[in-house]
């Protein structure tokens, strides 16, 4: 066995080693969004609401859009059901019924679309086929997690990804039911999940330990550990181009981690804004990063400018209509529209135009 000389002396490398890559990373942090980012076109149209789904009788907590073209979309409730919307016509497609109402998370399946995932409070993820015309059981259920299930995504019809309460995620192969993977080195409840559109053998976690991580589904180990935040994550999303990822926090703020860089790029807070982040997504090109907080308001903010600017507002527009918190938000595949569940039971869909 080492001595404590041999161990104090591993430690006081271990520091050595650690400072030199800080003081590296800081050499190359040499300017700011501004700085760098490409003066595009001015921005379209303000989004406006251009539908609204009614029909949920208790507070929204998630909704996906499908994959495809389609303007389907899923969203779930404490009133028990998951609703398959056409996010277009405003017509309710399917309700599914729920075995429990303390849902917290829906997926659509995104390459076939014939499936709808959800989960929450029961610990289990529920997988559902639409091929059916009435679809009242689940097809599937995933069992192994000790804690709710916070966040669920697909990776294909085979396979799907979930996080949870336990502090752990896990890869799933549903045919099997049974875990593949298993990610385990978050040190608090995992809230979110986002798999890189262009590497799906990558995903990112965020978490209530106040760090996001990038996971290898090939081998379960951690690749990136981002630090930042200064109290839970709720919210990740990687970028149409996988090359970084945005994350909502309950300290107020959102930042945007670059992995290639292995650092923070960008935050976006400001000081007349003091709730929580419940939510984020970008727009098909990145440059708007759309964030749900618990304020009844989505922000917009613009990816290449200063986030910061103290004492006047720094996001692009601020979306308001809804008469409680905003609990979810996506940007449909094609990019025309996004859609903003809350608690007021409703979901808004806005468009530029």
């Amino acid at each position: 066995m080492a001595n404590v000389a041999e161990i104090e002396e591993a430690k006081a490398r271990a520091q050595e080693l650690k400072a030199k890559i800080n003081s590296i990373k800081g050499t190359k942090q040499n300017g700011t969004m501004d700085d760098v980012g490409e003066k595009g076109p001015e921005l379209g149209m303000i989004p406006k609401v251009r539908r609204i789904l009614k029909g949920h009788f208790g507070k929204v907590y998630a909704m996906h859009w499908a994959g495809d073209s389609s303007n389907r979309l899923v969203s779930a409730s404490q009133d028990g059901k998951l609703i398959i919307w056409n996010g277009f016509t405003t017509n309710k497609v399917q309700a599914i019924p729920l075995r429990s109402s303390w849902v917290m998370t829906c997926a659509f399946e995104g390459k076939d679309g014939n499936q709808v995932a959800c989960g929450g409070l029961d610990n289990l993820c529920s997988i559902y086929e639409l091929g059916q015309t009435a679809v009242m059981r689940a097809s599937t259920e995933l069992a192994a997690h000790d804690g709710y299930l916070s966040c669920c995504r697909f990776v294909n019809p085979q396979q799907i990804i979930t996080s949870s309460g336990d502090s752990t995620c896990i890869l799933w192969d549903i045919e099997q039911s049974e875990p593949k993977v298993n990610f385990t080195d978050h040190a608090g409840d995992v809230m979110g999940i986002s798999i890189n559109p262009q590497d799906p053998q990558q995903f990112v976690s965020g978490s209530c330990d106040a760090t996001a991580k990038v996971w290898d589904t090939r081998t379960g180990k951690c690749t990136h550990t981002l630090k930042g935040h200064e109290s839970d994550i709720n919210s990740v999303m990687f970028l149409p181009n996988g090359a970084a990822f945005a994350t909502g926090s309950d300290d107020a703020t959102c930042r945007l981690f670059d992995v290639r860089a292995y650092s923070e790029i960008n935050l976006f807070g400001n000081d007349k804004i003091l709730s929580g982040i419940t939510s984020v997504s970008f727009s098909n090109s990145g440059r708007l990063l759309f964030a749900g907080y618990d304020d009844y308001n989505c922000y917009v903010w613009e990816t290449t400018k200063d986030g910061t600017v103290s004492g006047s507002p720094a996001w692009w527009q601020c979306l308001t209509g809804h008469e409680n918190r905003v609990s979810c938000l996506g940007t449909n595949p094609l990019g025309t529209a996004m859609c903003t569940g809350s608690w007021d039971t409703l979901l808004k869909i806005w468009a530029g135009n």
